[in-house]
């Protein structure tokens, strides 16, 4: 019997999925050779471990008595990788995940930090579900998302707070929206939004007290870029993080919403949990320091 810890990934990505072209995806391979792998694993076991006849590709009896030990395999290696990162010091080498609304901002100065301290960095951008679920696969290290993240995920630190602007045309584009000194004032109609998916979108409607109608919307942007030129047109208004304005913020009028501000705040995850290996603590003060160095304009 020869099993590999790539197929014992592949698997509990196909476990957690229940779709080979998205487990394929989670793990950053094509469908053919996760399925492949997958095969080899079952030839090895000596039976199947999902069930191809049935939509929703349930565990077989035997996918669900190997899961188990396959999630204790893959959690025992990544924290012998854990103490190996601790040995080697500020040297380290990590993989870490940023949403698309804190990546653009916070990479610039990031990079440079921790590479003036010999250590290298891999910036995986995607949105919150897809690094959780790289998180839990072992793909990532760690990641840099909006709080809150899920109990279960492992554990979350604090890094800085990010607050929203509101952000309208300029005359004479602007629509006349009366006086806006708290999110939920600003029209259904009017409020431009990111994507479902972007996790900004979802907190833009929590704080304006609205729920996701896609019969609503006339836009859905799928990067802060196009919302911010979106407004800039005359499109209509949205919330922009702090953190953003100085890059995308050109051409609109921004102020400040009354207190308390709205925002998010912004932390650093990794799976697992207990007490916090030595690189992710580094990290987290590589982080505040760049998320420092981002510019922010006087409002």
């Amino acid at each position: 019997m020869s099993i590999t810890l790539r197929q014992l990934r592949y698997f509990q990505a196909l476990a957690r999925q229940r779709h080979f072209g998205q487990a394929a995806a989670q793990v950053a391979v094509s469908q053919p050779a996760l399925s492949a792998q997958i095969r080899l694993l079952e030839d090895a076991l000596g039976g199947p471990l999902v069930d191809r006849a049935l939509t929703g590709l349930p565990l077989t009896p035997l996918g669900r008595a190997v899961l188990p030990h396959a999630e204790a395999v893959l959690a025992k290696l990544r924290a012998l990788e854990d103490t190996a990162r601790d040995a080697n010091g500020a040297g380290l080498e990590l993989s870490v995940g940023i949403i698309p609304t804190v990546a653009p901002y916070l990479t610039p100065h990031l990079l440079p930090l921790v590479r003036a301290q010999g250590g290298s960095v891999t910036i995986r951008e995607a949105v919150t579900d897809t690094l959780l679920a790289e998180l839990r696969e072992g793909v990532i290290d760690a990641a840099i998302l909006a709080a809150p993240v899920p109990p279960d995920m492992g554990q979350a630190e604090p890094l800085f707070e990010d607050r929203f602007l509101l952000a309208l045309p300029p005359e004479p584009l602007a629509p006349d929206l009366g006086p806006v000194a708290r999110p939920e004032q600003i029209p259904a109609d009017s409020l431009l939004l990111l994507d479902e998916g972007h996790c900004l979108g979802d907190q833009t409607l929590s704080a304006c007290g609205l729920r996701r109608d896609a019969r609503r919307r006339r836009f859905g942007a799928a990067s802060l870029v196009t919302l911010a030129h979106l407004v800039a047109s005359g499109q209509g208004a949205t919330l922009l993080p702090e953190i953003a304005a100085a890059t995308d913020g050109r051409g609109m009028r921004l102020s400040r919403f009354a207190a308390p501000e709205p925002g998010r705040t912004i932390a650093l995850v990794r799976a697992g949990h207990g007490a916090a290996p030595a690189w992710f603590t580094t990290l987290a003060g590589y982080v505040r320091e760049a998320a420092a160095l981002i510019p922010r304009l006087p409002l």
